[in-house]
């Protein structure tokens, strides 16, 4: 059974990479190497995996802002073409796209590859290269929307909130990109959170960290409902690498405990949660944060 998902491991990796070099740079006499560029770290990578863990195909989404993004290395084993591999990771980094607030997708199309895309709802934008002097490549673009399941209009309120109540957080420009009562992720605006490195600010990180773990709490209260004042009460932070890219924070049900019923006595609880700030597919910070919140006074 075949299965779509980011490789995990260094071999992974090796056997993603290796695809995308047999099929979009070996039959053209490029070195082994040359299918990498410098925005492998900062990316997101998915991957098709047979049950012998033979890599099928390959694809890869990068952010170029807050709100758009490029999908570039697309490869299909020539052993597996026809099966519609290519949509499946098509549609998987789209999703992933959706989750992090791109409205915007963009790809260079190989001209035997056009129609595909068309297929998929790209529009063509007309030429816009030649690859080893060769390869005509296309612009084209797709309009990304929200993902089905993202409850927009909780979101929106929880972001006016913020952008209300924290100048920081409007400075930032914090988003919600996806929420779906379970999984919380937001972003903000690179350029205004760079530090001397061209890396993310420390200080920004923790923000984007601490906010979203009180948005997970904020709207897990409205969904159910009850009031009560958020206050943090405890945090720590590791920072793991540095973001180069655009980062994201997410917050998931699992990583959560706490019984928030107490509300409804008139007590007050505690929320403990983890946030993790990701660069790519790979997590850069870890916050771990314990918040306490006031019941309503009669």
């Amino acid at each position: 059974m075949n299965v779509c998902r980011s490789p995990k491991t260094a071999v992974e990796f090796e056997q993603y990479y290796q695809l995308r070099w047999q099929v979009l740079r070996k039959p053209w006499g490029q070195a082994l190497g040359s299918e990498r560029d410098s925005l492998e770290q900062e990316s997101f990578h998915r991957m098709i995996i047979d049950e012998n863990n033979t890599v099928l195909a390959v694809g890869r989404l990068e952010k170029s802002s807050q709100f758009s993004a490029k999908i570039r290395f697309m490869a299909v084993s020539s052993k597996a073409q026809g099966q519609g591999l290519g949509q499946i990771i098509i549609k998987a980094l789209e999703l992933a796209a959706q989750k992090l607030g791109i409205t915007e997708l963009s790809l260079n199309a190989r001209e035997s590859a056009m129609a595909f895309y068309l297929k998929l709802g790209y529009q063509s934008h007309g030429f816009s290269h030649l690859l080893f002097d060769e390869i005509k490549h296309f612009s084209m673009s797709k309009t990304c929307t929200h993902a089905n399941n993202h409850q927009l209009i909780s979101s929106t309120a929880l972001q006016d909130v913020w952008h209300d109540t924290i100048p920081l957080s409007k400075a930032m420009n914090i988003k919600i990109s996806y929420f779906d009562g379970q999984e919380l992720i937001t972003h903000c605006d690179a350029s205004f959170n760079k530090n001397l490195h061209n890396t993310m600010f420390a200080g920004s990180i923790y923000t984007l960290a601490t906010l979203s773990g009180w948005g997970w709490v904020y709207l897990q209260l409205q969904q159910q409902q009850i009031k009560g004042d958020i206050v943090l009460a405890k945090a720590n932070i590791e920072y793991h690498a540095p973001i180069a890219g655009l980062g994201y924070a997410k917050v998931s049900a699992a990583s959560v405990s706490g019984d928030f019923s107490r509300l409804t006595l008139g007590k007050n609880a505690r929320i403990k949660l983890t946030a993790h700030i990701y660069n790519g597919d790979n997590i850069a910070a870890t916050f771990t944060g314990s918040y306490a919140v006031l019941a309503a006074k009669p």
